[in-house]
């Protein structure tokens, strides 16, 4: 509701914070005997908004025009006067309940992800030129305290023969939430926000390892900059090609979660069903250079 553009949602929801005392409403409304109603104003509209302490939320309950001097039958306060002896009809519904329940859940997950997110760019800037940089990612739920440590290494390799940058990120979760879904929805929101591309990392247990380009991290961080300045998150990108792996390491993969290596050379944790992907060119390639291949 407080999405809509109507001017009295509009007013309503930016009348009422989290600090009572900073509310900005007009008065309670005289005419609703039985239920408290704080009044809002817009223009001519009018609404009555109940403060729920259950749920800590305000609600608004009834809305309408002021009319013909409040002297009219459809005026906000006449309404309010005949109809507020029995206002169980404007009460929540349990579907409205549970629905400002979901809301907040997802609004909880996307600041976490977003603060996730930040801690990341952050320890990244830091260590981009190389370096080592650790901090605790603490649960959604704060009272749950923290949910994992994460440490990340970043060795700038310039070898006459090899010039690389790389990175190696260890994600090691509280002991009370190993195992858990919002412990790998974490891993994948660091992962994600350090390199999109899902088939780019390689695993081992809870360390993860990426090779760039010379200076690919630092570009990461300027891109990351303009992500938390919109307010953005960054997008995982799933793979976009089906490798060749051998058939013993693809039950390891998906049930423990390993990488595994592709006949291209590639490391890839498999995580998607690849029959709507086209073949790796490579994969292909070496597939058929295999004498089994061609029996």
């Amino acid at each position: 509701m407080t999405a809509l553009p109507h001017p009295i949602l509009v007013k309503a929801a930016t009348s009422f914070g989290e600090d009572a005392s900073d509310d900005n409403y007009v008065r309670p409304i005289a005419s609703s005997k039985s239920l408290p109603l704080l009044e809002i104003k817009a223009g001519q509209w009018r609404c009555g908004v109940w403060a729920d302490d259950d749920l800590n939320v305000c609600w608004v309950l009834v809305a309408g025009l002021a009319k013909g001097d409040h002297e009219d039958h459809d005026d906000f306060y006449k309404r309010v006067a005949r109809e507020s002896a029995d206002p169980s009809r404007w009460m929540p519904t349990d579907v409205d309940v549970r629905l400002l329940k979901r809301e907040r859940a997802a609004s909880l997950l996307s600041e976490w992800e977003l603060a996730t997110q930040q801690q990341v760019a952050d320890g990244l800037h830091s260590v981009c030129a190389g370096g080592t940089a650790r901090f605790e990612l603490p649960h959604p739920v704060r009272r749950h305290g923290t949910l994992a440590t994460v440490e990340m290494s970043v060795v700038v390799v310039r070898d006459a023969s090899y010039q690389a940058d790389e990175i190696v990120v260890d994600i090691v979760p509280n002991a009370r939430h190993a195992g858990s879904n919002v412990f790998w929805q974490a891993t994948v929101r660091v992962l994600t926000t350090l390199s999109p591309p899902q088939q780019g990392w390689d695993r081992y247990k809870d360390s993860y390892s990426n090779i760039a380009e010379p200076g690919r991290w630092s570009e990461r961080v300027t891109e990351l900059g303009e992500l938390v300045e919109r307010g953005a998150l960054a997008e995982s990108e799933p793979g976009q090609v089906a490798h060749y792996s051998h058939r013993e390491h693809i039950a390891g993969s998906v049930v423990q979660g390993t990488a595994m290596r592709a006949l291209c050379g590639i490391f890839f944790v498999n995580t998607q069903i690849p029959d709507d992907l086209p073949q790796c060119p490579q994969c292909t390639e070496r597939w058929q250079q295999l004498p089994a291949a061609n029996t």
